[in-house]
């Protein structure tokens, strides 16, 4: 389906919906791709960013990163900046599972090293890292314990012997999103996330060891600084989020602002998914705190991973994970909402900026980017399918365009249902094998949902959010073994 007419291009890579659009719309829809991917984004895209632009104290644009597709309320790569003064805050523009995010891990390995025992390495992963729907990690939690995870994420789990101090540096607000109060969680989603620390879940979630070929460095100064320095270097890159405890927060909270919305506080929205309540209200800062809640969980879930990871091929190689130099490069959060302080008409203010399916990219010199990438900008991860590749980037001054905001995966260009449908997870299974990459799923049917064919170009999404200013393409990893949940 060709996009809508009332699409103007900008330049070769920002396209513009203007406010006449749709009724409502109270800033203009700011659409970063290029031709090709604008021509393959379905149609749902364009109108719920259209959605999006609607709500109230929305600032600038509504914005459509280059991997966006159809989610809920909002598109699956969409930003909104809101002023949280006047504005509201959207559990649909965050998503459901909080702070799904990206960590990507370096080693001093290669690939003639690893190669004679992938196999292995992703097997004992596989059995370590628990995937697919209702996985329990190995740490069993009291409720006090659970409760210091949720206010302290990533740094409970370093304070308790699962990383280390360097991993919080090289990880998004070190690890831990202040504000957290459990006390705003529902004895449910403590129930189904309280032994899920250390667990991959299932859907596009996944563990992948990577590659860096020589011919797929783009940049070898930054690459080098990022700390790939070696040819054919392997690094660890895995994906995933806050599970079931994500999840039931976003309910939650749904279900709460459904019922306050228009009586309390006389809030119109065009779509139900865009539930919301102003961001300073009493059920505003609670699902703040909560979402808050989620984010930490995640960021510890993820800690906890790469404690396995470490094990795992310390125990292969018969080395410890310093001496293999197993370091975070870095972790960054998707499906969140942040208080920022950006630049709007030369003014700079205080923003909540919603960012689902989308990362944060902030460029040289800037607060909050670790003190060792200060010259390079803060790495961007992002993520393709099981058989193409994924890219590591950098963060640019030009991303102030999108409130810093960048692209976070190759998007999918087709349901999960239609993807079962047309491929068969143990024959793709095979034909991965006969390409180089050996590939272990908690299920076949979830294996065929992940399909390379079921994602868009990984290049043309790299080149896309390169060319719109967002971030700079560093090096494109290769995949040779992964883990699907």
């Amino acid at each position: 389906m060709p996009p809508p007419k009332e699409l103007k291009r900008i330049d070769e890579a920002t396209w513009e919906l203007p406010t006449s659009f749709r009724a409502g719309m109270l800033v203009p829809v700011r659409v970063f791709a290029t031709d090709v991917l604008v021509r393959h984004m379905d149609d749902a895209v364009f109108r719920q960013a259209a959605n999006v632009a609607t709500l109230r104290g929305i600032v600038d644009a509504s914005m459509v990163m280059p991997d966006a597709h159809l989610g809920y309320g909002f598109p699956i790569g969409g930003v909104a900046p809101i002023d949280p003064r006047t504005g509201v805050i959207s559990p649909g523009g965050i998503g459901f599972d909080i702070n799904c995010g990206m960590r990507l891990v370096r080693t001093n390995l290669t690939l003639p090293e690893v190669q004679p025992v992938l196999e292995r390495l992703v097997d004992e992963l596989y059995r370590r890292v628990p995937a697919g729907v209702g996985g329990q990690g190995f740490l069993k939690l009291s409720d006090d314990e659970f409760d210091a995870v949720l206010r302290e994420g990533a740094r409970w789990c370093v304070a308790h012997g699962y990383g280390t101090v360097d991993d919080l540096d090289y990880t998004e607000e070190g690890g831990c999103f202040a504000g957290a109060d459990p006390e705003a969680v529902s004895a449910r989603a403590i129930e189904r996330g309280q032994n899920q620390i250390g667990t991959l879940g299932s859907g596009n979630h996944y563990l992948e060891i990577q590659v860096a070929r020589p011919e797929h460095i783009v940049d070898v100064e930054v690459a080098r600084q990022l700390g790939i320095t070696r040819p054919n270097q392997i690094t660890v890159m895995f994906h995933c989020g806050s599970r079931g405890f994500g999840h039931q927060v976003a309910s939650d909270y749904l279900q709460e602002f459904l019922r306050v919305m228009k009586p309390k506080y006389d809030l119109a929205i065009v779509d139900r998914e865009l539930a919301c309540a102003p961001f300073r209200s009493p059920e505003g800062q609670r699902y703040f705190a909560a979402m808050q809640c989620a984010a930490n969980m995640s960021f510890a879930n993820r800690q906890v991973i790469l404690h396995r990871i470490r094990e795992v091929f310390s125990d292969v190689f018969d080395r410890s994970a310093e001496d293999l130099d197993l370091r975070t490069v870095y972790d960054v959060a998707h499906n969140t909402a942040k208080l920022e302080t950006h630049l709007v008409e030369g003014e700079r203010r205080e923003l909540l900026v919603h960012r689902k399916g989308a990362t944060r990219a902030f460029g040289p010199g800037m607060a909050g980017v670790p003190a060792a990438y200060q010259k390079t900008g803060q790495p961007v991860i992002i993520g393709g399918s099981m058989e193409t590749g994924s890219y590591l980037l950098v963060g640019t001054e030009s991303a102030k365009r999108s409130f810093y905001s960048s692209a976070h995966g190759s998007g999918r260009t087709m349901s999960r249902t239609k993807a079962k449908k047309q491929f068969h997870g143990r024959e793709l299974q095979r034909a991965m094998r006969a390409r180089g990459i050996y590939v272990r799923a908690a299920s076949y049917g979830g294996l065929a949902e992940e399909a390379g064919s079921a994602y868009k170009d990984i290049d043309a999404v790299a080149e896309a959010t390169e060319l719109a200013g967002l971030s700079r393409r560093v090096v494109r990893l290769t995949p040779i073994g992964n883990i699907k949940g």
